[in-house]
């Protein structure tokens, strides 16, 4: 096998300069229709942040140790927040209602996922950087850069509607148990005032009876220094000594009552705790679960297709290829002459 002649292989390209320009201007030609005909993709990002104390200062209305209720604060309100902004849940239901409306309806199942997968690729949350954690970024990848801001506002605030709902839940969740607690408690009180009155009654009967058996209309007085009126209480034993007329009084009070409320001692109190807790839920608005670091901006310039790149490789590809072609048909032509001689 002869050795390669490099100058030969120049004037071989030399010569053919037109093949090879011709291939480089095919191979870059359609590189450049790619180019300019492929569906341009932009790239929008949004970045939460932590609310301030101001955003969540409703949730905490009459919370604290009077009220046992512990007081929320920003951490907790934040971390419903980037569980709803990381959750499958938003983002499931986001490409469905929004990036791909309708396509669970008119595909079928295994189509659908798939659409799903590639769609999902498209957005993107995470941190913004390791030494903020409390920084999250939403990307997203759409043809129309105006939709692709659009969007990714739209997903963090979907995500802070789904996560302040859910703080409000809670809240009133927890107020809820409260109230039912008073509730039970209160329902107790009347309960048991409603018993006591019904055992005084039989007491003071009782003890009309002993005062009418004795002829004892009125309490007697028994003087001296001081003089001192002899009445037993209702727990006692002389309830009697109180005399035949002011025991039938005090009976026909207590059958005349209409409610025992205004005797029930903390009845009062246990009611004024119930009206907090169930008006905290007129308390829960204006609550913020997240702030935005800016809005987010239409991009200017499509992330794909990548035009300069593209049209620089095309170009170094078409003369490779219009080099190798020229390079491959002189081997091809220089063996043929080498067989035909020796064939001779």
């Amino acid at each position: 096998m002869g050795e390669i002649d490099i100058s030969d292989i120049f004037r071989v390209l030399w010569k053919k300069k037109w093949t090879i320009f011709a291939t480089t201007s095919v191979v870059t030609l359609i590189a450049v229709a790619y180019v300019f005909l492929a569906r341009p993709v932009y790239e929008a990002s949004a970045i939460t942040m932590p609310p301030t104390y101001k955003d969540i200062a409703n949730l905490n209305y009459g919370r604290g140790s009077e009220t046992e209720l512990v007081p929320i604060t920003v951490k907790d309100v934040y971390s419903i927040f980037l569980q709803s902004l990381r959750g499958e849940t938003l983002r499931q239901t986001f490409i469905a209602e929004v990036m791909a409306p309708g396509s669970s309806k008119d595909e079928g199942e295994a189509r659908s996922n798939l659409l799903y997968s590639e769609l999902s690729k498209l957005l993107v949350v995470s941190q913004t950087r390791k030494d903020l954690p409390d920084e999250y970024v939403v990307t997203i990848q759409s043809s129309n850069p105006d939709q692709a801001a659009q969007w990714a506002q739209e997903y963090i605030h979907r995500a802070g509607k789904l996560a302040e709902q859910e703080i409000i839940k809670n809240v009133l969740y927890e107020a809820d148990v409260k109230v039912r607690s008073l509730d039970r408690q209160i329902a107790d009180l009347r309960e048991n005032a409603q018993k006591v009155r019904e055992d005084t009654i039989t007491k003071l009967r009782e003890a009309l009876r002993v005062a009418s058996a004795i002829g004892l209309e009125k309490p007697p007085i028994i003087t001296g220094n001081p003089a001192v009126q002899i009445a037993g209480s209702v727990d006692g034993q002389l309830i009697y000594m109180r005399g035949t007329k002011a025991l039938e009084a005090e009976i026909e009070n207590l059958e005349a009552r209409g409610e025992n409320d205004p005797f029930i001692g903390r009845l009062r109190d246990l009611e004024s705790k119930r009206a907090f807790y169930k008006s905290i839920s007129s308390n829960l608005q204006d609550v913020v679960a997240y702030r935005m670091d800016g809005d987010a901006k239409p991009p200017l310039n499509p992330i794909k297709p990548k035009k300069s790149l593209i049209i620089m490789l095309s170009f170094l590809f078409g003369v490779l290829l219009g080099v190798g072609f020229v390079l491959v048909l002189y081997f091809l032509s220089s063996n043929s002459s080498k067989r035909s001689v020796f064939s001779q």
